[in-house]
């Protein structure tokens, strides 16, 4: 039996998100979501927020915090692609990708700090990528903002384990999503081949990971990252 937990998903709008989103409803969560467009599942609160601006995060921690209770789950899920080749990559290009990606996660990690010291309770979850470790061409960007995102859970647990705050980082691989979906069918295949578990994952089998970190069972694993990718980054 999971106790019932206040939980904040980030970019809850669509794919991952939603799919979490909806699954901390069903295990009896007090949802909400941020969004830049778009709402999240039935049952949840959606709020306008922006990840490179830390007002609207923190009007946003305010909007939930008077409807819900204060934040004891943070999901940092909210993410952008930038993708091309290092010698194309603007700097514009790399830096707003790191600054929605890792700069954004910031923003809403320190903001919801102090309720979860103040509860001596929390779960921070970051969705981090198979390509933080494992590499990928035209990603520099992406993969180093994700990659980040490991020495951040890390750090934090370092930080705030004492308090019963865990902070945990979801490795996803190749997920059946828009984003995937647009690709051409000959890359896909190409991709599949590489998997062990030859498909793509489902947004249910990240849920599934997201739910287990915020629920009881999950209270002493901290600083882990998770991959759920079919075996695709073993031993990155």
């Amino acid at each position: 039996m999971t106790t019932p937990r206040t939980v904040l998903i980030t970019g809850g709008n669509r794919g991952i998100g939603y799919a979490i989103a909806e699954r901390m409803i069903a295990d009896g969560h007090r949802v909400a979501v941020t969004s830049r467009s778009g709402d999240g599942p039935a049952g949840s609160l959606t709020v306008r927020a922006e990840m490179t601006d830390a007002a609207s995060i923190d009007a946003a921690f305010t909007e939930i915090e008077a409807k819900l209770g204060s934040v004891e789950v943070v999901v940092a899920n909210a993410g952008i692609t930038r993708d091309t080749l290092l010698l194309r990559m603007s700097e514009e290009e790399f830096s707003s990708v790191i600054d929605t990606n890792l700069t954004g996660t910031f923003r809403v990690v320190k903001r919801a700090a102090k309720g979860l010291l103040k509860g001596r309770f929390g779960r921070v979850i970051l969705l981090s990528s198979v390509v933080a470790l494992y590499g990928s061409p035209g990603q520099i960007n992406y993969s180093s903002s994700k990659a980040a995102l490991v020495g951040f859970a890390r750090s934090l647990t370092r930080e705030l384990g004492a308090r019963n705050i865990t902070a945990n980082v979801i490795a996803p691989g190749f997920i059946e999503t828009d984003m995937t979906a647009a690709l051409p069918e000959e890359q896909q295949a190409q991709y599949r081949a590489s998997i062990p578990a030859a498909r793509f994952g489902t947004v249910h089998e990240i849920a599934g990971v997201a739910s287990w970190l915020a629920g009881d069972d999950a209270s002493y694993v901290s600083g882990a990252v998770i991959p759920v990718d079919g075996g695709l980054g073993m031993g990155h």
